[in-house]
């Protein structure tokens, strides 16, 4: 058993060993293979891809919760109360006694406080959703404070719905880290930035044992653990890209869950009563972003073409089969606003059209930065293969999605394809990626989903500002609606399905949760029959 188990640890190196006899998993380990090729840093305050966010959910403990079957539900983690000023501009925070950092320091306001000012003050990726609330580097220490070691307030700029600024806590920039632990490591004032990249420093369930980029990350449970010790002692996710690779090492018994099935794998493994399937229909859309630096996809005409090149009923039934649905709008269902209308189906011929009066009836090449995963390469090559109907020359440029989101970033691709999780549970969440951008210049501070692909909103920005300050509920919708009615017509993207996920299972585990966003899948309820 401990040769296993040291085998265990080494991670992914076993992946593409030659396979040995019918394995098992330790009772007191969970072990997946995951494609988590996405991770680029551990650090809340810079993470912002699917697999890292998990891995946060499942180690820091956030401000405020909600219940994963009713999102409208919110409750306190770190925060156990909280009140509202009558001008609403003011959140007051009581921290929760008895928490205690992985390092033995206890939690207090004050880390609370700092791990938001941090957010904000290192300005990464996620900075955006605190910055939104009027917070800078110059006033985030005033505004965001502690006023003793149990109360923590935080001074917004505008009297927001408070249940938006609630839900922006939920996310991951409300993981609170321990600030004596943090400071220990920094170095020329980068706030422990770069020890925090494959570092830990946080309170939650599961702490970080060892991540091997490529390979594999590993978690110990929190015996400490203020709301109870996780069952499994350890987690063991190994980077396993391909679908096929995932569902052998199931089937063999060498991993519990598999996370990446494809179709083919998914109705294979039905039949098998050793497997049991989980799914749970999540607020991730995948979709195409078009840059507008680009001379033909900056054209409307070939914008609305590509929305009619996409052949949504056989990527969803085939492909995709089980693990999707069609879905055009920017807001996914089940969220306030949400329109779910589909307008498009693939039409050669009125794409054709639409070229012709772009004055490119004979097509164009570009090219596609496309991560390189089972699924995401069959929905690139499909594209492809519908685009060239139309006279389109469409080049698949594969990578990880370390290298593809980097491209992305910065504003260097022509199409991405990829899949974007909301980041709280209000409306505004994908509202303010997709149809806002106040400043489109290359090095401007926000960089939201427009910005990336060059794309100015116009009026839209405004749109979005005002709809946040709407505490009618009805009327709020219906902004919500009209700005993704708008964004269908002109956007730069072509949104084509919400997602649903899928977790294949040893039939011994119980108790894994997947939850309506990316960072809402739980390992501490764990157990193994």
């Amino acid at each position: 058993m401990r040769k296993l188990i040291a085998g265990l640890v080494l991670g992914t190196a076993l992946a593409t060993a030659p396979m040995a006899a019918q394995a098992e998993t330790p009772k007191n380990a969970l072990v997946m293979a995951f494609a988590i090729d996405d991770l680029i840093t551990l650090d809340p305050a810079g993470m912002f891809e699917f697999t890292a966010l998990e891995y946060a959910g499942n180690t820091y403990d956030r401000l405020i919760g909600f219940d994963n079957d009713d999102v409208s539900k919110i409750y306190g983690v770190v925060a156990e109360s909280w009140d509202v000023s009558e001008d609403g501009l003011t959140f007051t925070f009581k921290i929760r006694d008895g928490i205690k950092f992985a390092s033995g320091n206890d939690l207090t306001a004050e880390d609370a406080a700092f791990s938001l000012q941090r957010v904000v003050l290192m300005d990464q990726s996620p900075a955006f959703i605190l910055g939104q609330f009027g917070f800078t580097a110059d006033n985030v220490k005033d505004r965001i404070r502690a006023t003793d070691a149990n109360t923590l307030v935080m001074e917004v700029d505008k009297p927001y719905a408070p249940s938006f600024v609630l839900y922006c806590l939920t996310s991951g920039v409300g993981a609170v880290v321990d600030k004596e632990l943090v400071l220990e490591h920094e170095k020329d004032g980068d706030l422990g930035a770069e020890w925090m990249k494959t570092n830990y420093a946080g309170s939650g369930p599961f702490v970080l044992n060892k991540w091997t980029p490529g390979e594999s990350l590993s978690l110990t449970a929190n015996e400490e653990y203020w709301d109870g010790a996780p069952a499994m002692k350890r987690v063991i996710i190994r980077n396993v890209k391909e679908a096929a690779s995932q569902q052998l090492l199931l089937q063999k018994g060498d991993i519990d869950i598999a996370r990446n099935l494809e179709a083919d794998q998914l109705a294979s493994v039905k039949g098998d009563e050793n497997i049991k399937l989980l799914s749970k229909g999540k607020g991730a859309l995948w979709y195409l972003g078009l840059s507008q630096k680009n001379e033909f996809l900056s054209k409307p005409e070939v914008r609305e073409a590509l929305k009619y090149l996409v052949d949504y009923d056989g990527i969803t039934e085939t492909i995709m089969a089980g693990r999707a649905q069609t879905h055009q709008a920017f807001l996914p269902e089940g969220f306030l606003g949400a329109y779910n209308e589909n307008p498009y189906s693939l039409d050669i011929e009125k794409a054709k059209s639409l070229l012709a009066d772009a004055g490119l009836a004979d097509g164009f090449k570009v090219t596609m930065d496309t991560r390189n995963t089972t699924a995401v390469m069959s929905m690139a090559q499909s594209i492809q293969a519908t685009w060239a109907q139309a006279g389109i020359n469409l080049e698949i440029i594969p990578g990880d999605n370390k290298q593809t989101l980097t491209k992305y970033r910065a504003r260097q691709h022509d199409i991405y394809i990829g899949r974007w999780g909301p980041d709280y549970q209000d409306p505004h969440t994908n509202a303010s990626t997709f149809a806002w951008n106040p400043d489109n210049s290359d090095d401007a501070s926000a960089k939201p989903l427009a910005w990336r692909n060059s794309w100015n909103p116009g009026d839209m920005t405004a749109e979005v500002d005002k709809a946040i300050l709407e505490r009618d509920g009805e009327k709020r919708a219906a902004m919500y609606v009209d700005l993704q009615k708008k964004v269908l017509e002109s956007g730069p993207f072509v949104v084509m399905f919400q997602e649903t996920e899928i977790a294949a299972m040893r039939d011994n585990v119980n108790n894994f949760v997947l939850g309506p966003s990316f960072d809402n899948n739980y390992y501490r309820f764990v157990t193994k029959d």
